[in-house]
Parts: structure tokens; sequence; C-alpha cells
């Protein structure tokens, strides 16, 4: 089996409610998969329901090759016989348990032999870098630390799939970021298969192999991060990952758009279209009296904004097709009021469907 998880034409209703509207994705041995989106679109049912915490209206699931799930045969495997583990948002640590009884919680269920559960707890709090803590109350961690005692309790049974929801979500930015990079280099080293629910499109680009976009309960796109990033299907992809401008016109041909104020660009992405997407770190501003030398899309345009993000600038540039966010370093600032010569490529003006 070259997929450890498939899911087909799943379906969730509550009520007359449809949370989850026919989505279908695989995840491959030692995949990072990212569900990606904002609140409510059905990214944390279907990872429920894969896990087996949540029941579906119709579809199938398949963990390994076997089904865990399907409507059409009456399977319904329960959550705890299907192999995988779930890291939560809110940590689910036990404050009354230190933390190896905390990570031994499970395995101790699973009625492992002392030694097995000895040896496996140490194993799991090496990888996490917390077994100098074993013996500390869970109540006494910080949020970091609790974060890696429900990580280290995951993986301490060796699960084929761990599903993780938004389980970065309650750490301050510095702290989040930092378990972004610990959480790839284990998933790594582990060769886990994972699953990974986020409204945080920085951290989905970060982390994962591959993402899907999710918005009203179904799949607006499936790719890596590279493609999702810099080829976004549809609007709302544009609009909801990364920072975009979106242009209106009109496609007039294979890799020509004119926008409704008549100006002509050359884009990628073939047949019909009424918007174009380019992104905002893109975008070259050319002051007065320097060439803009590379781009094939040049335009006019007047800085009516600046605003200083510290890693990066801000402008809105008033150009005749509209205004335009351009992000450029913090180095030769351009003042409000300055004339420039917007510059950006084809390859990163793309016609979007729909």
């Amino acid at each position: 089996m070259k997929d450890r998880i498939q899911v087909k034409d799943l379906v969730v209703r509550y009520g007359e409610a449809i949370a989850v509207n026919g989505v279908s994705f695989d995840v491959g041995r030692g995949e990072h998969l990212t569900l990606l989106g904002p609140s409510g679109c059905g990214k944390t049912t279907t990872l429920r329901a894969i896990a087996g915490l949540e029941q579906p209206t119709s579809g199938r699931i398949a963990i390994e090759g076997r089904p865990v799930y399907d409507s059409r045969t009456g399977v319904n495997v329960s959550a705890e016989t299907r192999g995988v583990s779930m890291v939560f948002q809110s940590y689910a640590v036990w404050p009354h348990m230190t933390v190896f009884d905390n990570v031994a919680y499970g395995l101790r269920v699973r009625k492992q032999s002392a030694a097995d559960i000895k040896a496996n707890v140490e194993r799991a709090l090496d990888l996490v870098q917390m077994r100098p803590l074993a013996d500390r109350a869970a109540s006494k961690l910080s949020g970091g630390q609790q974060q890696r005692v429900a990580l280290a309790r995951a993986i301490a049974f060796s699960p084929t799939v761990v599903l993780f929801d938004e389980p970065l979500s309650n750490l301050d930015a510095k702290l989040r970021a930092e378990m972004r990079v610990e959480l790839r280099e284990l998933q790594r080293r582990l060769d886990i298969t994972s699953v990974y629910v986020t409204h945080d499109q920085e951290e989905a680009l970060a982390i994962s192999d591959r993402v899907i976009v999710m918005n009203v309960g179904v799949i607006e796109q499936i790719g890596t991060p590279e493609e999702i990033y810099n080829r976004p299907r549809n609007r709302f992809v544009a609009d909801f990952v990364g920072s975009a401008n979106l242009l209106k016109g009109q496609a007039t041909g294979p890799g020509f758009f004119k926008t409704a104020d008549g100006t002509m660009l050359r884009t990628i992405g073939g047949g019909a279209g009424s918007e174009v997407a380019v992104r905002t770190a893109y975008i070259d501003l050319v002051p007065p009296g320097m060439d803009a030398t590379s781009g094939d899309n040049r335009l006019k345009g007047t800085v009516r904004q600046r605003m200083f993000h510290g890693d990066f600038v801000q402008y809105l540039v008033e150009c005749p097709c509209g205004r335009l966010i351009v992000r450029r370093p913090p180095t030769n600032l351009l003042d409000e009021g300055t004339e420039v010569t917007l510059s950006f490529s084809p390859e990163h003006t793309v016609l979007l469907q729909g």
C-alpha cells in the first residue's frame, strides 16, 4: 500500500447542515498533510471522522488499506482500535499526574508490561526533550512543555497515524514558531504519517508536504505549499493563503489578460478568467530615474501609504488598474507620494478559475 490513509466521498451532516460535503484525498506513508481553512470549513470534522470521534453520514475511510468506516458495507471501527493517535488543541494533559504518568496512561490502558511502559515512555520523552522533567507534576509545566507532553503521549505507543487538531494555537507567537521546527524535525525522524489541522496559513506552508485548502465543507485545492502559494486555483485560495492583489478584467487569449482599465498583462494559466492574482512579495518597485529591468508587466503608480512591519515594508500604490499592495525588504525606503514603476513577471501573474 502506497497510501496510509484514504478518504473517499466523505459526507458529514448535522441535521440539515452539511459540515463536510464529498471530500476525497489520500495521505502517503510518512507524509505530513495539512487541512487548512477558516473556522467552520469542515477541517476539524474531517480529522475527527478519521479518528473515529465523529460519525460520518456517508463515504469511506481506510487506514493501512483496512476500511475503518464504509457507509456502503456498514463498517465502523471504534476509535480505540483504529491505530491512530490524536494531539488536541487543549493538550488534554492531566494536571494531577506527573509527566511520566501522563505519557504512560495510554500504554497502561493497552496493558503493556511495566518494562515496556518504562522503555516507551522514556523513548517518547527523549524525542520531545522532556525526560529530565519526567517526575514533575503536569500542573507545574509551561504551555510549551504541556504541548510536548501531549506529543510524547501521542507517539509513545508507535501509532501508524498521528492526527493534530490545531496543537500550537494556544502558544505565543515565538514559541509557536519554535515548536513548528521541532514538530517538523520529529515527524521526519520518526517517519510518521500525520494529518494536521490549522487555520494559520503560515504554519501550513512551513510544516507540510502537501496542503488541502478547504472552504464551506469542500476542497478548493490540493498541492505542495509552493503550488498552493504560487499557483492558486481560484480567488478563495489566492486571498486566503498569503497576501495577493486581485485584478479584475478578462483573459484575451493564452497568456494575455486585459485589466478593467485596459492595461495588458502577460500571465500563466490558460482558458477563460476574469481575475488574476499577483502576490505582494513578487512585485518590484522602481523609483524615478532607474530602469525597470525585470518583469514583462510594468505599471506606473504612486506610493500612497507606507507601513513598517519590521521584516518588510508594505506599500499601498495607486495605479490605473487599482490600488496594489507591495511588500519589500526594509531597505531603500520610498516616501509617500513617490512616482514608481511596478514590475512583475508573467509567472507570478496567475489567471484564476471561476
